[in-house]
This record gives C-alpha cells, structure tokens and sequence, in this order.
C-alpha cells in the first residue's frame, strides 16, 4: 500500500535580488521593487512529501526521525539564520529566488532514507508567496496569494422559495451574506536563468488587481460583476469565471485559481 508523507519544517534566512555584476538601473529594471543590494529576511516553511509502500512490521512509510535529520543536515543547518547570497557555497552565484531554492531542494533531497520518494516540494516566503515542484511533471509553479471582500445570495429564479431555501439555507437570505474571499493564483514558466525568476510578480499583480479585485472587491457580486449576471454565484461558478478572466492575461501560462470562501470551503480550477 503506497502512502505519502509530508513533513512540514521552517527556517529564517535572508536574500537579496541583487547582482553586483549589473549596475543599479539593470538590477532595478529586472527584480522591480524587490530590487535592493541590502538583505531582508523571511520566515521560509517547507513542505516536503515522499512516497512509498508501508512496512508493515513497523507500520510506517518511513521513520520520521530520519526524514528529520536529512532535513536538518541538509535544510536547517546549511539555511537557517545565514544569508543565502553570501553564506551557503551550493547558491554561490545563483539569485535565491524562490524557484532556485526549489531547484537546490530538489536535488538536496532527491535521495530521502528508507524506500521513499520525493513527490512534492512547497516552499512558503511568506503566507501570500509560495513555489511548489511535483515530481510527475517536473514543473516549478509560483503562486501569488490575494483577498478580495464581496456579497452575494445562492438562489436560482427557477426554483421555488421553498427549494432554494433547502438546497441553500441561510445563504438564500433575502439580503445576502459576504465573505473575505482568498484568491491563490498559481503560474508556471521557464526559470530565467538570469534573474532566477519565472515571472515578474510586480507583473501578476498588476494583472489580478486590474481584472479581479478593483472588479470584485466590495461588490455584490449578483449585481455588479458583468461575467456573473444571472448566474447563481457559488464559489465554483465564481472560481470558475476568475480563471477565465485571467487566462491569458497573467504572465506565464496560468495553471490553477484556488478560491477560499471560508476557512472550510476550497474550490479549485486548474488548466
């Protein structure tokens, strides 16, 4: 019986987008306003998955403590608290963009203990950043992560009172009801080899802030939202008109749009 284990780690480091072999206006040019020759500092999380059969006289896919300490030989003790420029040999002459660093975790830790594999690796910079490998397509993703807050009432005009209310509760209040929607929008594209980076994030805001949140934020989205008009606008329906708002216009190729409702309810679309 195959199982995957993902065992989730942290680690504080500090990075800069910044080549001394360009001069400021180039530096400036390529990472945007992220461009400095000063570090800053994040609290990276890791979140590495393995696969394999389960040993069945022990119960377990792999002992976690070995898992641990690969991690911490090769994750912790060579990333945290160190400047990734400047102190780590193996990213000598590499920008540590989220994509290299991926790169250099999936080679770091291609050869886990006992009869695993490695199948998925996520690297966070901040809660509203992540890149994320997944062995089968060997595909490097970025994800950028946003919020918008909007109202709207489930119901359907072809359907009596009494079926709407139950199929859709207190969500078909005569009045609506909001939420603080979360957005991730997830891209893929070639690694620049000169900037480390896959797409310009300055670039994929400004393209999910012109298309979907000066357009959603605090509206009602059963009478404002042109693409919604007289649709019964559940979040799959929403998530759906999202991605195709955005197809095509984000840098990259756009392969998934994750839309949070609440807490509890996640609806995905993916290329």
């Amino acid at each position: 019986m195959a199982v995957t284990l993902t065992r989730k780690i942290g680690f504080s480091s500090g990075h800069r987008y910044w080549r001394n072999d360009w001069d400021e206006a180039t530096n400036r040019a390529q990472f945007g306003h992220w461009a400095s020759p000063f570090n800053h500092g994040h609290n990276y999380v890791l979140w590495v998955s393995a696969k394999g059969e389960v040993d069945h006289s022990n119960g377990m896919v792999v002992n976690i403590k070995w898992i641990d300490d690969v991690l911490k030989e090769r994750v912790i003790r060579p990333f945290d608290q160190k400047s990734l420029n400047d102190e780590v040999p193996a990213l000598q002459g590499v920008v540590p963009s989220l994509e290299n660093l991926l790169i250099h975790l999936k080679k770091t830790l291609a050869d886990l203990p006992g009869e695993v594999s490695l199948t998925e690796l996520k690297l966070e910079e901040t809660p509203l950043l992540y890149a994320e490998w997944e062995h089968t397509t060997d595909m490097i993703t970025l994800t950028r992560v946003y919020e918008f807050a909007a109202s709207h009432r489930l119901h359907v005009e072809a359907l009596g009172l009494d079926e709407n209310v139950r199929l859709f509760g207190k969500c078909n209040h005569v009045h609506g009801h909001g939420h603080n929607y979360v957005l991730e929008v997830t891209v893929h594209a070639p690694i620049d080899p000169e900037t480390g980076m896959s797409v310009s994030i300055d670039d994929l805001d400004s393209v999910v802030d012109r298309e979907i949140l000066e357009r959603y934020d605090h509206r009602n989205l059963d009478l404002d939202i042109e693409e919604l008009s007289g649709k019964n606008t559940t979040s799959e329906i929403v998530a759906q008109a999202i991605f195709d708002r955005l197809l095509g216009q984000v840098p990259g190729s756009l392969k998934r749009v994750r839309l949070f409702e609440t807490a509890r309810n996640v609806f995905e679309v993916t290329a």
